[in-house]
């Protein structure tokens, strides 16, 4: 099959032929229709992300949407032929971005109907770390304030529409361009996210960006208003300041869930989540979508289209 590798952090990725894996105990062969492009994979790339868990030559990509080939012994979760789609394995090695994928059988969950496997593949990572974040961490209500940053990228904007879901006031920041699409989403407020926090008296914060912009937004919440950060490792004193600013401040990485994907997947059957693609790459442009991300300027997700 098919494999997008990549044999020493920092070098280019090739495709090559590698061996099709084949399903554990446990496990499922998944033929992969699309795998969603996440800032992990551009810093994994790069040798700045979990690297230390990871062995080389290294296959890209934790999000998946495809058909189970085959199951390993003991699943009955899933027969061959039924369309799944996940995030296996993170922060280890899931190898998404290939022809076939195992996993196992509770690191998957069907997929939503109505969506195609570009969408799909859109949604796990993202999603589950929305998800995870607003409703496991903060315990997000109906009523509450909510400040998400970078209303506009891949984790942002599903955790605006989740949070609107959960009855939420919901304040989004963008770039000026990106204002639109985020009121679309359902956001109440949105702001300039250059201009540092646009609101005070939040209840949860979704910081989505590390450095000084993770320490400025500590002063939008309220007091014992609590940040949730992605990028905590890489905000030096996150902590400290929170404490002395009397909010809370944590940090967080997403888990494999399948009951977190069957969660998603009841808000898109109810219409009140939707997975925003805004670009498509074949498999073999792996590496142009690591550069496009890498940008930082992108709307929504990318995925790369696997099988036709």
């Amino acid at each position: 099959m098919r494999a997008v590798l990549q044999r020493a952090w920092g070098d280019p990725l090739e495709v090559a032929e590698v061996p099709t894996p084949r399903p554990a105990p446990g496990d499922v062969l998944v033929r992969v229709f699309a795998a969603g492009v996440n800032p992990v994979d551009h810093y994994t790339a790069i040798g700045q992300a979990y690297n230390m868990v990871l062995s080389l030559p290294h296959t890209h990509g934790w999000d998946v949407a495809g058909v189970v080939e085959q199951v390993g012994y003991g699943v009955t979760r899933f027969a061959p032929g039924d369309r799944v789609y996940g995030m296996p394995w993170f922060p280890r090695a899931a190898g998404a971005f290939a022809d076939y994928l195992t996993a196992p059988a509770r690191h998957l969950a069907p997929m939503p109907e109505g969506l195609g496997f570009p969408e799909a593949a859109a949604l796990p990572l993202a999603g589950l770390t929305a998800w995870q974040i607003l409703t496991e961490v903060a315990g997000v209500a109906a009523g509450q304030r909510v400040l998400v940053s970078g209303a506009a990228g891949g984790v942002g904007h599903l955790a605006v529409q989740i949070a609107k879901a959960r009855g939420a006031h919901v304040i989004g920041t963008a770039s000026p361009p990106k204002h639109e699409f985020v009121r679309a989403l359902g956001a109440d407020e949105v702001a300039d996210h250059r201009t540092g926090p646009p609101a005070r008296d939040v209840d949860v914060v979704v910081q989505m960006f590390g450095g000084e912009h993770g320490l400025a937004a500590l002063r939008a919440l309220r007091p014992g208003g609590l940040l949730v950060s992605g990028q905590s490792a890489w905000t030096p004193g996150l902590h400290e300041r929170a404490a002395e600013l009397g909010v809370r401040a944590v940090g967080y990485l997403v888990d494999p869930d399948a009951a977190g994907l069957a969660a998603l997947t009841d808000l898109v059957h109810k219409g009140q989540l939707s997975p925003h693609v805004s670009e498509t790459f074949p498999l073999t442009e792996a590496q142009r979508a690591l550069n496009l991300l890498a940008e930082g300027r992108t709307t929504g997700k990318v995925v790369l289209t696997v099988t036709d």
